[in-house]
Parts: structure tokens; sequence; C-alpha cells
């Protein structure tokens, strides 16, 4: 990775963020920065594009690079916190519209994420996440119906944590989660508002009980300039 390259990309960042550039802005054209950074076009444009890529600017052809809103909503990665919780914890104003609920048979796939071996039947919940006006998660949920044996639209409107362990007494333990950069679908571009963004952050966990039993399969989708993934890490000594 070329350091001319990770120096303007850096400087910019600080820029954006002390607010010397503004939201909205325009950046000083390519010819500019090559002049003023004394770099090549090559290095100036890698440089732009990974601040698009990480939801900084947003380059329009034939109008120049213009700085994006870059506040992004801190979403932790090592705790279990539904997204009605962190709504409040936020104080942000949201909605939460379900497009999807309905009990359907395990194919292949779920059988594999929820470690079935038999029949099961699996609740599929699909809901979109409204942020301060923009929809900005998919989330695609897959409950296993032997210990969720019931779901309601209000309670996926709600918070499903809150109906398994307050309706359903039931003890939500851990989760094992994987977070990728991917390629919009055609189902993320359906029911999110991407503007231009054509990648999504996602996240993949599995969900156990406190017995450990895997109860739950699920794939949140974001939109990438609206957040960052938050954990707190402690360096441990290896013998």
């Amino acid at each position: 990775m070329s350091s001319k390259y990770v120096t303007l990309y850096s400087d910019i960042v600080s820029k954006i963020e002390n607010g010397s550039y503004l939201t909205n802005s325009k950046l000083p054209s390519e010819s500019c920065l090559m002049e003023q950074y004394e770099m090549s076009r090559d290095t100036v444009r890698k440089a732009l594009h990974v601040l698009e890529q990480n939801g900084y600017i947003l380059k329009i052809k034939g109008k120049g690079s213009f700085v994006m809103d870059f506040s992004k909503f801190d979403f932790p990665v090592s705790g279990l916190t539904s997204f009605k919780e962190l709504a409040g914890k936020l104080n942000l104003r949201t909605n939460t519209f379900v497009q999807t609920l309905e009990l359907v048979p395990s194919n292949s796939f779920l059988k594999k994420q929820l470690d079935l071996t038999g029949d099961e039947m699996v609740w599929k919940v699909v809901r979109t996440r409204e942020i301060e006006g923009k929809k900005i998660i998919l989330d695609k949920d897959y409950f296993n119906n032997t210990y969720i044996p019931f779901l309601t639209k209000e309670s996926c409107q709600d918070s499903i944590y809150k109906h398994i362990e307050e309706e359903i007494g039931l003890q939500i333990g851990f989760a094992n989660k994987e977070i990728t950069v991917e390629p919009c679908s055609e189902e993320d571009r359906r029911m999110l508002d991407l503007e231009n963004y054509n990648m999504v952050a996602v996240v993949k966990s599995t969900v156990h009980l406190q017995d450990g039993s895997l109860f739950q399969y699920s794939e949140s989708r974001h939109r990438p300039d609206k957040f960052k993934f938050t954990d707190f890490a402690r360096r441990i000594q290896l013998n």
C-alpha cells in the first residue's frame, strides 16, 4: 500500500472530521490535490476511491468529489443488544417495518446455520429499520420453532428479544458474529435507501440460549456510511 496514498487519505479524513471540509462541500479537484500534495494522479485517485468506499465522500462524474455526512452510529460488536435497546441508548428517531413474518420449512442452508437435523420449522422475519427518516438496515432473522413457538407482528415491530425473555421465558446467552462487506443485492436496493452506495456491511450471527442451545441465525445488512462497529479489546499475555 502506497505511503503517499495513505498520507493523502488520512489528511483528508482528518480535515473532514475536524470540520475543515464541511458536509456537502466540494473537495479540491484532482489537479489541485496533485499540486498541493505533490502526488501523481494515480495516487490521488486511489485515495479518493478509498475515501468513497469508506463513506467519506461521494464522487459524481463530471462534477467532482463531495463530502458526505460522516456521522455514524456506534454498533457494538461484542454485545447482544436489540435494535430497540440501541436506538433508546442513542436517542434516535426510529421505525421498524415488518416485511415478512412466516413459518417456513428448514432448507439445507438453514439446517446448517441452525444445526438442524430433522424437519424442524423456522420462523422467518424480515424487517427494515429506519433511522432519522432513512431505511438503512435490513434485518433477516431465522428462529428455530422448537424454542420460539410463536411470534407476532407486534413483537417483531417492538423487540423479539423482549418477547423471548419476558413472554416465552428463555434466557439469551451468547452469539458468534462475522462481519463482512458485500455488494448490494437486489433485495437491498429494493428495501433500503442506499442512495449511491453499492456495498453493504453485513453482520451474520448465530445466537445461543444460556444453556448453549442454538436458536437464531441472523443477517443484518447496513448501509456502510451510517455505522461504525465498535468493540473493547484487552491484551492477554500468552505463556
